[in-house]
């Protein structure tokens, strides 16, 4: 029989998916606006966000991007979300190369001239 320390440690090595992901996220908010003694109703009157949405969101991890941000927002979290993708990340060292030769001012893509 497998002891419960050996499935705990077997379901930490899952691989990620982005519901997964959107349920830990949205596990994470609930627990810190409870942490500051927030009901539903008034994070929604701070963020501008639906009752409807924060509840659906806690529930199922399913919210706009938009009212993500607003939510961070109003529980004080806006430099980690402004962080998101601000530090660049790479696998490998030809990636880091790569990622430094394309930061000397040269375009992903070519600018559209009207």
């Amino acid at each position: 029989m497998i002891s419960n320390e050996i499935l705990a440690l077997l379901d930490s090595f899952k691989l990620d998916n982005a519901e997964d992901i959107a349920r830990q996220v949205a596990d994470d908010f609930r627990k810190r606006r409870v942490e500051k003694n927030i009901s539903r109703r008034r994070i929604a009157e701070l963020s501008g966000v639906p009752i409807s949405s924060v509840a659906r969101f806690e529930q199922k991890g399913l919210i706009a991007f938009e009212s993500l941000i607003r939510l961070a927002m109003a529980l004080g979290y806006t430099p980690e979300v402004k962080s998101l993708f601000g530090t660049a990340k790479f696998d490998t060292i030809a990636e880091l190369d790569l990622i430094r030769r394309k930061t000397n001012g040269k375009r992903a893509y070519p600018i559209s001239r009207k």
